[in-house]
């Protein structure tokens, strides 16, 4: 196997426990088994790829939701594997991120119109100073189902970053407060860039679960567990609907090469 293709088309199977045909048109990613249960149990289908590195589940509308672990490289990595099932509906991002701002609260949805390149792994596929952009069409129509929910929502710059334990860090934090980013994860820039390389759109709606710049807004196993019972139902309702209708709708999202 010495193409790219040939080589996404044996690793997607191996790493789901999916078979290539079996996932759908319009693809969910998240970074939580708890979504993909809830997925399954909403639509009383079967989760696979237990035991392997990446659970999914597919419902009968051809929507697919895929748990690809945390972390950049992994977002890279499920971004080049689902070239082998060219989804036409897009990717949608489903994760949670720390709050930078004031008005970025705990339990908010972000709607990102970029994401700052601070993991590295985005490098590995175009230079620096290409801009880590989801399609503007896709997060037009999520941001409408948004709307129809009754829920209020942020737009704003990402910055992603490998670094998981960096609260600490005041060097850090001061560059952070520079770059602007309304929030900080580590994924986003990632789906966005390798989305943007294997023409794939994409879009990440983020649920704020944290605000980290101050000592009492640091995530902790009890302030998580708070936020999923209290809002990640609703972060994956909207991101149900949204990707479903635009499964159904047909429209297409182009890629433009340059």
């Amino acid at each position: 196997m010495v193409e790219k293709l040939k080589i996404a088309e044996n690793w997607l199977p191996r790493y789901t426990g999916t078979q290539i045909d079996e996932f759908g048109d319009t693809i969910l990613l998240t970074n939580f088994k708890d979504y993909v249960t809830a997925f399954a149990e909403k639509f009383d289908v079967e989760v696979k790829g237990e035991g392997k590195p990446m659970q999914s589940a597919t419902n009968k509308d051809g929507l697919s939701i895929i748990n690809f672990g945390i972390g950049s490289p992994n977002a890279a990595l499920i971004m080049d594997l689902l070239t082998a099932k060219n989804p036409k509906g897009g990717v949608l991002f489903l994760g949670k991120c720390g709050g930078l701002k004031d008005a970025s609260e705990i339990g908010n949805f972000i709607l990102p119109i970029a994401a700052i390149r601070g993991e590295g792994t985005s490098n590995d596929y175009f230079p620096p100073e290409v801009p880590a952009l989801p399609s503007f069409k896709l997060h037009k129509f999520i941001s409408e189902k948004i709307v129809e929910a009754e829920c209020d929502y942020r737009t704003g710059v990402i910055y992603t970053t490998n670094r998981r334990l960096w609260e600490h860090d005041k060097v850090f934090l001061k560059k952070l407060k520079k770059s602007t980013a309304i929030g900080i994860d580590m994924e986003v820039a990632t789906i966005f860039i390798a989305g943007h390389y294997n023409e794939i759109a994409r879009g990440a709606l983020l649920l704020v679960s944290d605000v980290p710049t101050t000592p009492e807004g640091v995530k902790t196993e009890a302030s998580d567990k708070k936020v999923t019972s209290e809002w990640s139902q609703k972060h994956l309702d909207i991101g149900i609907k949204a990707m479903t209708e635009i499964g159904k709708s047909g429209e297409k999202i182009k890629h433009f090469r340059y």
